[in-house]
This record gives structure tokens, C-alpha cells and sequence, in this order.
């Protein structure tokens, strides 16, 4: 610490990301990164913006609209560009709805177990947080965030498919919230809806308190370049204008722009590559099971499980004894048994399985 801080800073805890290490040969089932490329039309729209008038192009700034990808996105959903907005990864979207969506007076609603990046936002921006907690089988009940059990709200956040556990709500269930509380900004976080969920962007033109975010680091395997997005009715959307324009009025680079628009084109390869995943997916929860693990119910791109005969944090060490890394949250203590595992390719899978039957029956 230093005498030099501000007030803020010594409150602050911050977010700890996912370890990237530098190992060779490491099978990384950590970050939950789509195990696959992204499509080939993102290299060559790359290529083709540096390629052009032999990259004198990067001298200028980018597009602050970022209108191209905000008008590709718009019709990928069916919607106007109007109800887009599109930042640094959905990370820097979240972190603008935060200051200009849901900081009240009236407290912020978000489930304990949940996407550990809500609480630190919520003591940047001064906001009171108010965790509703999970039920026994680690789902969201909608009517613990309605009036007449959780009293007023500033807001209301959660991830759908929720991290880490990878339960998703029903869309049913979603549109119920929505209309019980009319008046309160809900943000839903679909950082992994297109492994299985059902997106809420189809309730956008019902409801004009929704917020759907989005992002292109899994799905369209674009984590290294770091694109997220918003859709909402057009005063949402201008609230988070008017908040980047305060902040940074050029988020996404030129790389980025045209890489984003390439990724959301090419719908073929999206579908394929999502659908390898769930294929994935389903053979480790299998394989887990085999083994002894519990798994829960999974809609995203990584399984949430642990083993009754053995500490999570020992498998998590013994995992990485064989350079194969998981993500294990010690804290809060009620998930400190449980290892949130990437789903990665076949032969990754395959290697994980593989370690730890070695582990479990030593």
C-alpha cells in the first residue's frame, strides 16, 4: 500500500483473472477459452486491414461508433444498430452498465455464487451490493429477486448459464422477473448462452428494462481480441454511450472491428464449433461420472464438479503435476470443493480423464 492512494483504492479488492502461465505441452481447462480457432474469416479480414495501403491505415483512429460491427451484430439478432453497443470485451460493456445502469440507491441484486467480477464493480462505482443466494442445487429461484421477497432494487445482474456452476434459467423464468420488476434495469450475462441456454435477446422488444449481454471470447473464439456487446432498447444503449464517451471513446481497435464483423458472419462455423463443445461436453460429464465425480447440470463450456473422496484443491495441485490446470475457487467455502474444468478438445479431455483416474484410484 501507499500513503499515495486514494481512499478508493485502499477499499478495493480487486478481480484475480484466470492464470495464464507460460508451460509447454499444458493442456488449459482454466479460462474456459473455445478450445477451436475462430473462423478463418477473421485472420483474412485481419490481413486484409493491415494489408491495406501497406498498413497505413493504423495510423488513423479507429471508428469510435464502431458502426460496422455494431450494424453486423444488429443483424445477426434482427434489431436496429440503435439497440448495440459494443465495447472492449463484455467485461468493459458490464463495467459501463454498472456506472450507468445500475448505480441507485436502492441496492444491486446478484446471486452468491455467481461471476466474481459483479462485487468488485459494484465497490468501484459505490454501489451497495445485496447477494441472493443460490438454492441447495446451486440454481437461481427467480422469486427471491422479486418485490415482495427482496424489497427495492436498484438493479439486478446474473450470468445465464450462471459461473461457475453452469446452470441456466429458462427463458420463462427470465421474461417472470422482467415483468415483476418493470422498473429495475436486468442485466443478463450470456457469456455462455450459445452452448445451450436460451438468449434473452429475444425479449429486447418486449421489455425495455433488459440488458443482454454478450461477448466474443468463447462462443467465437475471440478471447485474444476482445470484443463484447449489449443489446437493449436504444435509452439503455445511449446511457452506456454516454458513460464510454466519458471514459474512452475508442474501445475497439480496427482489428478488432473487422475481426468481430468476420466472427458473427460466419454463422456456419459458430454453429459447428458450439456444436463440438456440447459434444465435448457431454462425453466428460460421462467420464467424470465413471469416475465418481458429481457433476451438475451444465449449459456453458466448462462442467462444475467435484469428488466425494477427494479435496478439490489436492486433485487441482496433483491436475497440475501433469501440467493439465483447472479453475479452483476457494472461496466462498460452500464451492471450495468443486473444480470448474474447461471444456477443451477431445484429446485434452481425454488427457484430463485419463490423470485423473490415475489420481483417484492411487
Amino acid at each position: 500500500m501507499s500513503r499515495l492512494w486514494s481512499p478508493l483504492v485502499h477499499r478495493l479488492t480487486p478481480y484475480v483473472p484466470g492464470e495464464q502461465p507460460k508451460l509447454p505441452n499444458l493442456v488449459k481447462l482454466n479460462t474456459n477459452e473455445s478450445p477451436y480457432g475462430p473462423s478463418p474469416r477473421v485472420a483474412a479480414a485481419i490481413q486484409a486491414e493491415l494489408a491495406a495501403g501497406d498498413g497505413e491505415r493504423l495510423r488513423l483512429y479507429p471508428d469510435p461508433n464502431a458502426d460496422l460491427l455494431k450494424q453486423a451484430i444488429a443483424r445477426h439478432f434482427g434489431m436496429q444498430a440503435t439497440q448495440v453497443f459494443v465495447g472492449n470485451g463484455s467485461d468493459e460493456v458490464l463495467a459501463h452498465a454498472f456506472m450507468g445502469l445500475l448505480q441507485h440507491d436502492a441496492p444491486l441484486l446478484f446471486p452468491d455464487i455467481s461471476y466474481s467480477f459483479y462485487p468488485v464493480y459494484a465497490g468501484l462505482y459505490g454501489i451497495e451490493p445485496r447477494v441472493v443466494p443460490l438454492d441447495d442445487g446451486f440454481g437461481i429461484r427467480i422469486d427471491d429477486y422479486l418485490p415482495d421477497v427482496a424489497g427495492d432494487a436498484g438493479g439486478i445482474i446474473f450470468p445465464n448459464p450462471n459461473a461457475p456452476t453452469g446452470r441456466a434459467l429458462p427463458l420463462a423464468e427470465i421474461r417472470r422477473l422482467l415483468q415483476a420488476r418493470p422498473d429495475c434495469v436486468v442485466v443478463v450475462d450470456e457469456a455462455y448462452v450459445d452452448f445451450g441456454a436460451e438468449s434473452a435477446a429475444s425479449l429486447v422488444a418486449e421489455h425495455d428494462n433488459l440488458l443482454v449481454v454478450q461477448t466474443f471470447s468463447k462462443s467465437r473464439a475471440l478471447a485474444g481480441l476482445r470484443v463484447g456487446f449489449a443489446l437493449g432498447h436504444p435509452a439503455l444503449v445511449e446511457a452506456l454511450e454516454r458513460v464510454k464517451n466519458s471514459f474512452n471513446s475508442y474501445p475497439l481497435d480496427r482489428l478488432a472491428i473487422v475481426g468481430g464483423v468476420a466472427a458473427i458472419e460466419d454463422d456456419a462455423w459458430f454453429r459447428d464449433c458450439c456444436a463440438r463443445v456440447v459434444r465435448s461436453r457431454e462425453a466428460l460429464v460421462s467420464a467424470l461420472t465413471g469416475l465418481g465425480f458429481e457433476v451438475q447440470p451444465s449449459a456453458a463450456n466448462f462442467v462444475f464438479a467435484h469428488h466425494p473422496g477427494h479435496d478439490a484443491a489436492g486433485l487441482a495441485a496433483a491436475l497440475r503435476e501433469r501440467s493439465i490446470i483447472v479453475r479452483h475457487f476457494r472461496q466462498p467455502e460452500r464451492i471450495a470443493r468443486f473444480l470448474r474444468i474447461t471444456v477443451g478438445t477431445e484429446t485434452q479431455c481425454g488427457l484430463l480423464v485419463d490423470a485423473l483416474a490415475a489420481i483417484t484410484t492411487a
